[in-house]
């Protein structure tokens, strides 16, 4: 098999498959922020709304959430008229996100908890705002603890990016099978170790932007393992 050939072939999916892991990274960043200051702060109803989101995310396999979007989606935008609006793209974006989304927050919420007590009592003895308090003094403590397990979603989302075939989403994945049907299925081999290179070097580039920020936030940590207080600097 000519692997000038087939290369490009894939190649050329891969802006759909960024614009989706993307999109999922960033959509569930988002969901996932909202859903943990709900469970951190147990707001009535709306935390125990968002501990069974969190649970549907982390219990259903990706492939089913894919599934239950694709099939859903089009149910729940029907009454509007715009049905053009669904495709296997769009359910992909929006399945991959609620799962990234609760994942995430079973890592924030450690990370927030993690932080010692002192912090908090010390912000609010100073009259700190919960966003203030949570923005100049908790953040910056829980990211440094958060990053880890937050490197681990991004990888973990990269994977599960290769499901969105499934949904009929023309990813990576989906062209390369496209190619070897092309082919008879005569370079299964060649084509899945391409796909292996490829996605190894995403999922690389993702854990190396992942670890610079985690050395650039070790500065909020002390070198003998004890909380470090930036609330004194912040003031």
């Amino acid at each position: 098999m000519d692997l000038s050939i087939m290369i490009p072939e894939l190649l050329s999916a891969l802006p759909l498959t960024l614009a989706i892991t993307f999109t999922a990274m960033a959509a569930g960043f988002i969901l996932a922020l909202i859903t943990t200051t709900f469970r951190v702060r147990r707001v009535p109803v709306i935390s125990q709304l968002a501990d069974l989101y969190v649970s549907y995310a982390r219990s259903v396999p990706v492939v089913l959430q894919l599934f239950v979007a694709f099939y859903g989606l089009p149910v729940l935008v029907d009454g509007f008229g715009v049905e053009d609006f669904v495709s296997p793209t769009i359910a992909a974006m929006l399945g991959l996100s609620l799962y990234h989304g609760g994942y995430l927050s079973e890592v924030m919420r450690p990370a927030y908890l993690a932080v010692d007590r002192g912090q908090h009592d010390a912000a609010d003895s100073l009259g700190y705002t919960f966003r203030r308090k949570l923005v100049r003094v908790i953040a910056p403590q829980a990211l440094h603890i958060a990053l880890p397990g937050y490197g681990n979603a991004i990888i973990y989302l990269i994977h599960n990016v290769a499901l969105v075939m499934y949904i009929g989403a023309a990813d990576v994945m989906a062209t390369a099978h496209l190619v070897m049907e092309r082919d008879y299925n005569q370079y299964q081999f060649e084509t899945y170790l391409v796909l292996a290179v490829l996605y190894s070097v995403l999922c690389l580039v993702a854990w190396a932007i992942v670890r610079f920020f985690e050395r650039r936030s070790g500065k909020y940590a002390s070198n003998d393992k004890t909380v470090a207080t930036p609330l004194m600097a912040s003031i």
